[in-house]
């Protein structure tokens, strides 16, 4: 007899199998010529990231692959690492350095970087620690990071050999650019919002004429920068201001007016200010005008001397000075609320100011081609299939990368100007001796910093120490899967195909499973700054790491956002004790010599035995396929269906009697036990580690780990329709007759009689010949099946699978008591109905409620009307 402890301890189970598995180096791979390899490679977190609960739905998907194909016999490789996070990381340290008093410009930039690399020493692995905390199998021998020697000297690399090929450019352009961060952003990184604006309509004069022409605009401060106003070619209204001159009103500058189709004639009056500096759209408009551009700010978002007296404001505070001055001169002519979408920096979520500035590009639809006939040719699939639409639809549509970003931390571009000719620029991986033109020896280099994505781009091949050709490269590249967020697929999914394709002459990784983002449970993302996280260290405190990892993946569909509070960390918490207590009595009512080989006649097996092999077989195939699908959920809740309420509920139930009584029996039922249990914790163990492998090395088994045993193989030999088909029906028998006496309140000691009327002879049998299973589950004294039956007065009655299943109640409760209290509660259900509608009905509540609060009270009305429909239901059965 085996004894484990009656409560399980996840914290004592999680330090020592974590311990375990990484000293037995089970989280390991080298290259091995015999096994087919399967490889993922962690979307490096930033160094300066702690877990949120996004990193910990993205891991724990990315764990149960791993641990799912290790089971598999494969060679299984999950690479780790974190990413240097340039803007992140700089603004971080900044912080630290105000706190002395100190900025990046005093220390200068060497004294600087070398903060920062102590800082990323100090506090860089923090988000490593809490990924073991989850759990995660990764490789950690092979962890990774964006700025270490090796991988700065492939971003080198792939720079050098895109400037020779020429894909790589300098160039003035507006750009996203961030005041507060100071820097350039790509579109990705400058996300886009909904803002509740105004749309300012101004008077431009017309020159040496007594009239005006009213132009509309969203940022009035920008208008110091207009070098043209546009009309478009089309629009009959403006044909009398061509030819003419127009005066930017305040600083009285001569504008011309242009025709161009851009103009859409529906905005404002049909005629926009044109601001090459200032705006990306102007931009262009200006290049095919030949416009000279006008900048009036200066990087920090100041107003420079360009702006006149508005020189040193800020931008916002300019926008209302101007303003003032516009209503001053009666050049205002009115102001109208206007919605309008403007980018936020994605680190520090400043409004984004386009801005005219020399950076570094890289031309991206030649990379793009090919990245997008190989998802069209299906060597790279999506999963959910609808984002592969997404994808294609931004590669074919794709800009230029600036990939130029003006801060310290990061990787230097590796571009190299002689200040003696002032003409000569050189790529190159070190800095060169001279000028290749004029020998001078005053070589500098580029101050900038590649935009942090230019390093991860390489994150498939760079990990595995390309440029060198290395075995590990050779082996796990191309990798097997990817596993990310949506909102990465632009940053970095499409880039590391383009970069794969280019530099290593195949895709980086076969298949893209993209999942949802974790919302509250209002629908709300989550934030710091709006208070509604849930920090997964406070969970994995209270309820384990297995609750978390299979509460978070059992209510994920695939691809779908999740919805989260933290009661639904119950549902694992509650699971995992589940299967222990379950694996605790198998475990204590299994002989010392019992030697579990599995090798069951059928002669020897009950109809609950075949049953069970049947569903937990059928139960191996369906959570394997839905693996291979990435239907993580899906083969979550299958296994939970399957452990619960099948092996506990009903198989473990139907047992005991015989466990008890029937020696004969005793050995066949506790190898099926042990075979079910061994089974169902090998499924489990990708979700859910530590509990797993705590019970499993109770259990009679060969091999180190569960880690490392075989995955379950669906069994056809025991599917069994008839026996299924058989037990289903008894279990509808044994539900119904259960309902009907809790529902109707039958004190749990009367024992009462049941009536079943069936015209099928198959049931009839079935049911006489298993009448044990249904007494042994339910106080039955009497069981009669028949082709009819006449329902005897006061009976309640449920019809199942064909069956009709009466219950005579006469000499059980007091028929009258039991109506007269079904009624009362009737009408308190309907009293509390009415209530709850007319809340919803009313417009002032449904306006000024918080929508949570709304949302529970539309929950409660339908709770209550179920419970008023079965209330009926059972005053119903009792007055038939």
């Amino acid at each position: 007899m085996r004894e484990i402890p009656s409560v399980y301890n996840p914290k004592n189970a999680e330090t020592k199998w974590y311990k375990f598995w990484e000293d037995k180096k089970f989280f390991h791979a080298e290259p091995d010529p015999k096994r087919r390899p399967y490889t993922i490679v962690i979307p490096p977190p930033n160094i300066t990231g702690i877990l949120h609960m996004g990193h910990a739905l993205n891991n724990t998907a990315q764990d149960i692959l791993i641990r799912w194909k290790r089971m598999l016999g494969l060679c299984t490789e999950w690479l780790p690492g974190t990413d240097h996070a340039g803007i992140a990381t700089q603004n971080v340290v900044e912080k630290e350095l105000s706190k002395e008093g100190v900025k990046r410009q005093d220390l200068g930039r060497e004294k600087f970087l070398e903060r920062v690399w102590q800082w990323r020493e100090q506090y860089g692995s923090t988000i490593i620690s809490q990924l073991k905390r989850l759990g995660c199998s990764c490789d950690w021998d092979r962890t990774r990071f964006t700025m270490d020697d090796k991988y700065s000297r492939a971003v080198r690399e792939v720079f050098i050999a895109l400037w020779n090929k020429g894909l790589i450019y300098q160039g003035d352009k507006v750009i996203n650019w961030c005041p507060r961060c100071q820097t350039a952003l790509s579109d990705e990184e400058a996300q886009h919002r909904n803002l509740k604006g105004y749309l300012y309509y101004i008077k431009y004069p017309v020159k040496d004429e007594n009239r005006y022409v009213t132009v509309a605009t969203t940022r009035p401060e920008t208008m110091l920068g207009d070098v043209a106003v546009a009309v478009n070619p089309k629009d009959k209204r403006h044909k009398d201001i061509l030819g003419k001159r127009i005066i930017l009103p305040i600083l009285e500058r001569p504008l011309k007016v242009i025709t161009d189709t851009f103009v859409d004639p529906k905005f404002g009056t049909g005629i926009v200010k044109v601001t090459p500096a200032h705006d990306p759209n102007d931009f262009d408009m200006g290049k095919r005008h030949s416009l000279e551009p006008v900048l009036v700010m200066n990087p920090d978002g100041t107003m420079n001397k360009n702006a006149g007296d508005y020189e040193g404001m800020d931008r916002f505070e300019a926008r209302e000075a101007i303003l003032e001055d516009l209503k001053e001169r009666k050049l205002l002519e009115k102001i109208e609320p206007h919605s309008y979408s403007a980018g936020h920096c994605y680190r520090c979520h400043t409004v984004v100011e386009p801005y005219l500035s020399r950076q570094w590009f890289v031309k991206m639809k030649p990379l793009a081609k090919p990245a997008i006939e190989v998802v069209k040719k299906g060597k790279i699939k999506f999963y959910p299939a609808r984002w592969t639409k997404v994808y294609l639809n931004w590669m074919e549509n794709i800009q230029d990368w600036c990939i130029s970003r003006q801060i310290w931390w990061g990787h230097r571009i590796p571009v190299y100007y002689c200040k003696g000719c002032q003409k000569t620029v050189i790529a190159s991986d070190i800095k060169p001796e001279k000028c290749t033109a004029c020998g001078s020896e005053d070589i500098e280099q580029d101050p900038d910093v590649l935009d942090t994505w230019f390093s991860s781009w390489l994150w498939p091949f760079a990990t595995f120490g390309w440029p060198e050709k290395t075995d590990a490269l050779k082996y796990f590249y191309p990798t097997s899967s990817l596993v990310t967020a949506q909102e990465i697929i632009f940053f970095w999914v499409a880039r590391m195909i383009m970069a794969g394709l280019e530099f290593m002459k195949d895709v980086p990784f076969k298949d893209v499973y993209i999942h949802g983002t974790v919302r509250d449970a209002t629908g709300t993302k989550m934030s710091k700054s709006l208070g509604n996280i849930i920090d997964p260290v406070d969970i994995i405190e209270e309820y384990g790491t297995d609750a978390l990892r299979y509460s978070l993946i059992s209510i994920t569909a695939s691809g779908q956002d999740v919805f989260l509070s933290r009661d639904r960390f119950e549902l694992g918490r509650n699971f995992a004790n589940k299967i222990w207590n379950a694996s605790r009595f198998v475990l204590i009512n299994l002989d010392e010599n019992l030697k579990c080989e599995f090798d069951f006649k059928k002669t020897d097996l009950s109809l609950a035995d075949r049953w069970i092999l049947a569903r937990l077989n059928r139960a191996i195939d369906s959570v394997t396929k839905a693996l291979t699908n990435y239907r993580f959920n899906e083969a979550a809740n299958t296994v939970y269906e399957f452990f619960w309420h099948e092996f506990c509920d009903w198989y473990v139930e139907l047992i005991k009697p015989e466990m008890a009584k029937d020696k004969s029996r005793r050995k066949t039922v506790q190898s099926i036990l042990v075979y079910c249990l061994d089974n169902s914790l090998r499924l489990l163990h990708p979700f859910m580690p530590f509990v797993t492998e705590e019970i499993w090395q109770n259990l009679p088994h060969e091999g180190e780990s569960l880690m490392t045993a075989k995955w379950p193989k669906s069994d056809k030999a025991f599917f069994d329709d008839k026996a299924e088909e058989e037990l289903n029906l008894l279990i509808g028998i044994i539900t119904s007759i259960r309902n009907i006496r809790s529902d109707v309140g039958v004190p749990p000691q009367k024992l009462c009689n049941v009536l079943i009327a069936t015209t099928s002879s198959k049931k009839s049998a079935a049911i006489n010949r298993y009448l044990g299973y249904i007494q042994c589950l339910t106080k039955v004294e009497s069981i009669g099946v028949y082709k009819k039956i006449k329902r005897p007065k006061g009976s309640s009655v449920a019809v199942f699978g064909g069956c009709e299943i009466c219950v005579p109640l006469e000499d059980l409760i007091d028929l009258d008591a039991e109506k007269a209290k079904l009624k009362r509660q009737i009408s308190e259900t309907d009293n509390r109905i009415k209530s709850i509608e007319i809340k919803l009905k009313n417009k002032d509540f449904l306006k000024k409620a918080p929508e949570e609060i709304v949302s529970s009270e539309r929950a409660k009305l339908k709770e209550l009307n179920n419970t008023l429909n079965k209330l009926k239901e059972n005053l119903k059965r009792l007055e038939c």
